[in-house]
């Protein structure tokens, strides 16, 4: 896996178009973008430019993930792409996401291993200002195990985010991690490669929030195989819906404790 490292900074701004220049360190290309119709062109003709042509995709996404505000001249930003990076394998929600050791794979849900399996799932009650989650595991055998926990964290994400981290904490050895929040998936498969390289800045020019916690997570997924499926909640989906019900019955009885 190629991974190129670039320099964006905007360089002329003409309205809602913008000129961006990128550079490797030893090429440069020239780009056009209009913040309000998204429409970019990529000009010249040099290996820079052919790379980021191959790769249009992901500087698109880097670009349209910029909020208005952060489209100045003089804005600077390191950031990477993946050369040949299969875009559609990694959105398709269908698919499952491995880390294995390290390396990152897409497989389709028929190819996925035989795996103990931990669902997880977090709630915030937000008028009292609770927050609780759920792991339950199933084994090979159908087994079930499950587990409830309090948090501190009053943001969604986050208590997601927490609850994968205690399950892999939890449990040891090769596991499948069912998810509803894309924000995990996405976040431990896709971006903290990229934060890593770019000192943790986002499209903005911002830090990255919960460093600690994403990096706490990759720590207990090294040496070890832990597949990220994605599962719709609220979808009638037994073992997603019992978490659910669980970390909101944990908030619950937060306040009983009062």
């Amino acid at each position: 896996m190629l991974i190129k490292q670039l320099q964006l900074e905007i360089v002329e701004e003409k309205g809602p178009l913008y000129g961006l220049l990128i550079s490797d360190g030893r090429n440069q290309a020239d780009l056009l973008f209009d913040i309000m119709t998204k429409e970019l062109k990529i000009l010249g003709d040099n290996a820079l430019t052919r790379f980021l042509l191959a790769n249009e995709f992901q500087l698109r996404k880097l670009l349209h993930n910029k909020c208005s505000d952060s489209f100045y001249i003089g804005f600077q930003l390191d950031f990477s792409v993946i050369d040949g990076k299969d875009i559609a394998a990694f959105n398709n929600r269908d698919n499952i996401v491995v880390k294995d050791h390290g390396s990152i794979a897409v497989i389709p849900n028929a190819e996925k291993r035989d795996l103990t399996e931990v669902y997880t799932d977090g709630s915030y009650d937000e008028k009292h200002q609770h927050s609780a989650y759920c792991i339950l595991k199933k084994d090979l055998d159908g087994h079930y195990e499950a587990h409830e926990f309090t948090s501190g964290d009053k943001s969604s994400s986050l208590i997601e985010l927490q609850a994968v981290i205690k399950a892999l904490e939890l449990y040891s050895g090769d596991l499948r991690i069912m998810t509803d929040s894309q924000y995990v998936r996405k976040g431990i498969t896709e971006w903290i490669l990229h934060w890593k390289l770019n000192d943790w800045c986002t499209a903005n020019g911002t830090k990255a929030k919960n460093i600690n916690q994403w990096l706490k997570l990759e720590q207990l997924c090294e040496g070890r195989r832990v597949e990220f499926g994605y599962v719709k909640a609220h979808n009638n989906h037994f073992e997603n819906e019992y978490c659910n019900l669980m970390a909101r019955k944990k908030c619950e009885s937060m306040k009983s404790e009062i």
